[in-house]
């Protein structure tokens, strides 16, 4: 390997580095109900986009793949939900029900009810 090409990449490793440890300096001092609210809505606005519910529904539904972050999001809010206040957690569990009813309006062939995404930790979405 050229010694440059060497070089260039041990520079690109550095400033990873430098990177994660900037962000993590910076999570340091963000409170856990932001982290979790922030990922929360990531979630939802991925789910939503595989939901078909975005710019071009014919091009980014993907039901799988909603299935799988609305999952996700049903658990965090979940297991979150307790450690945040009422206040935060309402409107979450409010986002991941409509995303829930959204899956199940998409869905040719719906799941039985207490079986589509996230109803696991949510119970039955009607």
């Amino acid at each position: 390997m050229p010694a440059e090409h060497h070089d260039d990449r041990h520079e690109h490793w550095a400033q990873q580095e430098q990177a994660a440890a900037s962000a993590s300096r910076d999570l340091a001092d963000v409170p856990a109900v932001e982290v979790i609210t922030t990922t929360a809505v990531h979630l939802m606005s991925a789910a939503a986009v595989k939901l078909g519910l975005a710019d071009d529904p014919a091009m980014q539904t993907d039901l799988d793949e909603a299935r799988k972050l609305i999952n996700a999001l049903a658990g965090l809010i979940t297991a979150g939900a307790p450690e945040i206040s009422d206040a935060h957690a309402r409107p979450l569990r409010d986002g991941l029900r409509s995303l829930q009813l959204a899956f199940r309006e998409a869905s040719t062939i719906p799941d039985a009810v207490g079986k589509g995404p996230g109803e696991k930790w949510t119970g039955p979405v009607t």
